[in-house]
């Protein structure tokens, strides 16, 4: 529509925070143009390095296209969740809950995280008990109310809060997601009563059984829901002062994007707001590709992210522990590990060489970015020393980079190994190669897949680099890079939807006589399917509903979530959710228990809001030779020969569809550098992915 009435061109932008780099991908939805940028990134106030990279990001693109665009969507990735989480920083927080139930999140599942580790600590409880207030009200297991709410008590709870200096409640009461009447009348009363409050309630935040995970989830949602104000309060007025007036949407764990309004009230929905984004847009270009089953590699500079994609589906949890705080919310199944290119070697007290998962993250930065680390190596300095990485600049030239610094600290640190500097940096790489790929085997084998079955799909600024070495670890056969690896993250967040996740816990006997019961469990779901649909403003042709149900052996302490099909629920569909059910707990678990009983405890519906999006299309083969994208040779040490070696260096702009390069090589790109070792070839498929595959494959 703006395209027609200012006669300007529209863009859709996309922006990710991470820990050392702000990455910008803008697309012009007219031209089909896609132009990326990425800055440093300001953890002190993340909406500085959003706003700045949107601001030369679409200076860069009127540079290169000679027009002012109007910006129509921005949906942006952040870690202010995550980070206030993991640092400690959220609000000071307060709770009302059901008399005698205040101990419930210290007193957790009374089981240990890590059986035999002596040393082991619980992470913080983010609403002190003395915070923790307690009000008369009992609801039953059926609904029926026991005791009835002592609505004075919640009115001298919410006053002695407020005298505390407390921003953020939680409320939580048992079985509120059966009847919410009482948390609905606290609600009302804590506003009435302190106004100011952020409050978090648990049967919005997360309506299913099992007290402690959502008493849990909702205690971090009110700790995060401050923070998140402030940073979109801070966020929107500089979006505004580049011209941008539309509300920006985030990402969420899910993989799908939310408003900037129901972020600030569900903030623990964006605690793996970032990496969901990547897996989004690896799922759509590998599809594209024809490669449906994945394992996504995302390598930054503070963190390495994987997951597994089968048959085009990212896989999901309902339920996941994040920096040691059990959420009941929808998330991709994605696995972190501390390895990304800022992370720090060093040598541990039984004098071995480790790596992570302490991070230089962007501020300082690695020794080579000559920004004020002076002793710390890292992953990034490995690969510089190395002369995988250019030696003397990245990013264009707009990064200068110091390699006889690198070369020092990295020569330090290899006379207390009593290796010579070069097997010091390779012994960098090696060992965090290996933690990636400890990582890979938990979201694969641990699991139940074979990570040799699938495709490595590799993106993240410094996950092109070691992708290949990754994946003969792992035995696999391929790997992908896509066009622009180093912002992938940036492009799913045009490359997704919009998505909300809605359940009910239903707890009975998977009988073959059943369909009844879950058809009337799906008459509320469906009605606020419908009320989340209108309130998107989504046309009937762009809604997508998804059915799955929870299922467990009677007595088990964990579901596994399985699809539930479309129309009437009769005896053939309930006999199909049963053989479903026990074909996923012989992968998972090794066994079924024929005899049984299998019993349902949530109803759940995926909703999908179709919104307009990046589109990819296939390029044309080139007539030109490979050679015309050759752009010099560079020295650099491989050991799988031994040493040096005269490495032809690659342009990444100018390669195309069925150009094919033998290894070993590198190819150079604005926002990543990708290795192909001897042995390899990589060709240009016609969406401009890199397909490398070992040569006797």
């Amino acid at each position: 529509m703006l395209d027609k009435v200012d006669g300007l061109p529209t863009v859709r932008v996309g922006v990710d925070s991470g820990g050392t780099f702000t990455d910008v991908c803008i697309y012009d939805t007219g031209k089909k143009y896609i132009s990326i940028w990425k800055v440093s990134s300001t953890p002190q106030d993340p909406s500085v390095g959003i706003a700045g990279g949107i601001e030369q990001g679409l200076l860069a693109y009127r540079e290169a296209t000679n027009a002012k665009p109007v910006v129509e969507y921005v949906g942006h990735g952040t870690t202010v969740a995550t980070n206030a989480l993991i640092v400690g920083r959220g609000a000071e927080t307060g709770m009302i809950t059901t008399a005698g139930f205040r101990d419930v999140l210290e007193l957790r599942r009374q089981k240990r995280d890590a059986l035999y580790d002596l040393q082991t600590e619980k992470p913080p409880i983010l609403a002190r008990r003395d915070r923790r207030l307690e009000v008369k009200e009992r609801v039953l297991f059926d609904g029926r109310i026991l005791v009835p709410l002592a609505e004075e008590e919640v009115r001298t709870a919410a006053r002695k809060l407020r005298s505390e200096g407390v921003k953020a409640i939680a409320v939580c009461c048992l079985f509120s997601f059966i009847d919410a009447r009482h948390e609905q009348t606290i609600k009302r009363i804590v506003l009435e009563e302190f106004p100011e409050a952020f409050l978090s309630v648990s049967h919005e935040v997360a309506p299913e059984f099992r007290e402690y995970e959502r008493f849990s989830t909702t205690v971090v949602n009110a700790y995060l829901g401050p923070v998140m104000r402030q940073y979109l309060q801070r966020l929107e007025p500089r979006l505004e002062e580049l011209g941008i007036s539309v509300e920006p949407h985030l990402t969420q764990s899910n993989g799908g994007v939310i408003s900037a309004e129901t972020a600030q009230n569900f903030p623990v929905r964006t605690v793996l707001s970032g990496p969901a984004a990547g897996v989004t847009g690896a799922t759509a270009i590998g599809s594209l590709s024809g490669f449906e089953d994945l394992i996504t590699f995302d390598m930054g500079g503070t963190s390495t992210d994987v997951s597994l994609i089968q048959q085009g589906r990212a896989q999901t949890s309902n339920e996941a522990v994040v920096h040691g705080y059990p959420l009941k919310v929808p998330m991709l199944d994605i696995y972190a590990v501390g390895a990304g290119g800022g992370s720090i070697a060093y040598v541990d007290a039984g004098g071995m060489l480790q790596v992570g998962p302490r991070s230089a993250s962007a501020v300082p930065g690695p020794i080579c970015y000559n920004q004020g680390n002076d002793d710390e190596p890292t992953v990034t300095d490995a690969n510089v020393v190395l002369q995988i990485l250019n030696p003397t600049h990245l990013l264009d030239g707009r990064l200068p980079i110091d390699q006889a610094k690198a070369k020092q600290a990295i020569a330090t640190l290899g006379a207390k190994l009593g290796l010579d500097t070069m097997a010091t940096a390779q012994g960098i790489i090696s060992v965090v190669v290996a933690n990636m790929a400890k990582a890979i085997r938990v979201i694969s084998v641990e699991r139940g897949y074979d990570p040799r079955e699938y495709t490595l799909f590799a993106f993240g600024g410094a996950g092109p680099i070691h992708a290949t070495r990754l994946a003969r670890a792992l035995d696999m056969r391929r790997v992908v890079i896509p066009k622009f690896p180093g912002v992938m993250c940036a492009l799913g967040l045009l490359l997704t939807d919009l998505r909300t996740s809605l359940s009910t816990t239903k707890m009975q006997e998977l009988a073959e006589d059943c369909g009844g019961d879950i058809a009337r469990g799906l008459v509320d779901l469906e009605q606020r399917a419908e009320a989340w649909f209108e309130a998107e403003s989504i046309a009937q042709e762009d809604r997508k509903v998804v059915r799955s149900v929870d299922l467990r052996y009677g007595g088990q302490g964990y579901e596994i979530n399985i699809g539930l099909p479309e129309g009437e629920i009769d005896a053939k569909v309930v006999a199909a959710l049963r053989s479903d059910f026990k074909s996923a707990h012989q992968r998972l678990y090794g066994y079924v228990s024929e005899g049984e009983p299998i019993h349902i405890t949530t109803i759940r519906l995926e909703l999908t809001g179709r919104v307009a999006k990046v589109e990819l299309k296939p390029h044309p083969a080139v007539t030109t030779s490979v050679s015309q994208a050759l752009k010099a040779y560079r020295q650099v040490w491989l050991p799988e020969v031994g040493g040096f070696v005269d490495c032809p260096l690659y342009d990444r702009d100018r390669l195309g569809p069925e150009h094919v390069i033998q290894g070993p090589a590198i190819i150079d790109q604005f926002d990543s550098t990708t290795l192909v070792l001897p042995g390899q070839s990589a060709n240009v498929d016609p969406y401009l992915n890199l397909i490398i595959e070992e040569n006797d494959a």
